[in-house]
């Protein structure tokens, strides 16, 4: 029997960091101090986190620990969030560009999987936090919904709700009405107040 070849993640990879990379240059400095849905972030945190999720990505992706790395990027000039996040995401993007990298296996702080697998990962991590921002400063038009049913499709399988509390990294799926949108819908799966 005829094995389907593994389907490579980089192009919706892209597609999320595209859209992340939207998001990051729109924000203006003033919004920096303003809360984000993500409970421990502000604007400013929440951009400094995805900076930090990219630059842990291409190390992992070169084959090493993160460990020692911040969560949180800081020190970025207020208007430097859209060069720092450029530059951390042609870094993660030249590492996984080796179509070799797909198949070894990567260790994670959570979990030992295949590169492609990972990049699978975070590209559903870039769509919940473009949301996160998103919603922060007010730029909801425009969000792309296919990565969002892609997201929800993921997380569903990876945090199911039974296995979820208020400490973990999610919290217990919140209720929307039928007719919610993706991103609400994705924003509630995770625990967030859309």
């Amino acid at each position: 029997m005829d094995s389907q070849p593994a389907q490579d993640p980089r192009p919706l990879f892209g597609r999320a960091l595209d859209q992340m990379g939207e998001q990051v240059a729109a924000v203006r400095p003033e919004e920096l101090g303003a809360r984000t849905p993500c409970a421990e972030y502000d604007v400013r945190a929440l951009l400094g986190h995805v900076v930090a999720v990219l630059d842990k990505l291409a190390r992992v992706g070169a084959g090493g620990d993160t460990r020692g790395l911040p969560d949180v990027v800081e020190g970025v000039p207020d208007s430097g969030w859209a060069a720092a996040f450029a530059r951390a995401r042609g870094a993660a993007e030249r590492v996984w560009a080796d179509d070799a990298r797909l198949d070894g296996m990567v260790a994670l702080p959570w979990a030992t999987m295949p590169g492609r697998d990972v990049v699978d990962a975070y590209t559903h991590e870039f769509t919940a936090h473009s949301w996160d921002l998103a919603h922060a400063t007010g730029r909801l038009a425009g969000l792309d919904p296919d990565l969002a049913e892609r997201a929800l499709r993921a997380f569903a399988a990876f945090a199911p709700p039974e296995e979820r509390d208020e400490r973990g990294r999610f919290g217990p799926v919140v209720p929307v009405s039928e007719d919610a949108g993706a991103y609400e819908r994705l924003a509630a799966y995770l625990g967030r107040r859309p």
